[in-house]
């Protein structure tokens, strides 16, 4: 039998319900067998970065976040933009990557899920850190999606079919790009797990 791969979900949000979160849902809800999707759920609870910090014995947020990304087989984005550029919390979460290795050569993409026209600036900084982690982006995978919320379900889940077919691709990407079993075995991720 072989060994599922494993694709950390990471929302930039902090809203409950929001588009970001959404998306990720669906990406859940469409994962293929052979397919494990785990949302992060510790962004709220990471310290501001501090450099001093950045070192062993790790606060325990930060160690929970760097565990979830070394575990992975790959990592999937879904963040607003704020001010023309990333949120300040999902800034923080990836300030806390830099310092490690966990995401150096994981292949990684994002969904942009804001309204037309909007959101570019979010891209361009997400692309510039990941740059600087060494995180493989899978450029064919990194993808918009205008979340119409007439086609969002009670559960918050998406009922658009083309939108469903268009993250279930993003999804196939990913694991096309992931060597199965890279990642060490599932745990419980930011105290929050939520996996398929």
């Amino acid at each position: 039998m072989s060994t599922p791969r494993v694709i950390l979900l990471l929302s930039g949000s902090l809203r409950s319900g929001s588009s970001n979160e959404t998306v990720l849902r669906t990406v859940q809800a469409v994962a293929p067998a052979g397919v494990r999707t785990v949302l992060y759920g510790g962004l709220a609870a990471l310290p501001h970065f501090n450099p001093d910090d950045d070192a062993e014995p790790l606060p325990e947020p930060v160690a929970a976040l760097r565990t979830a990304i070394d575990e992975a087989d790959a990592v999937l984005v879904c963040t607003p933009e704020y001010a023309g550029t990333l949120p300040g919390a999902f800034k923080n979460l990836l300030d806390w990557t830099v310092g490690g290795t966990e995401i150096c050569d994981k292949p990684t993409a994002w969904v942009n899920a804001a309204a037309a026209g909007r959101g570019q600036g979010a891209e361009a900084t997400l692309r510039t850190v990941l740059g600087y982690t060494g995180a493989d982006i899978v450029e064919p995978a990194c993808v918009r999606i205008t979340v119409d919320r007439n086609a969002v379900a009670a559960d918050g889940i998406i009922t658009d079919p083309g939108a469903r077919e268009q993250l279930g691709r993003v999804l196939g990407l990913l694991t096309e790009r992931a060597e199965p079993g890279c990642g060490r075995p599932h745990a419980l991720v930011g105290g929050l797990p939520a996996a398929r």
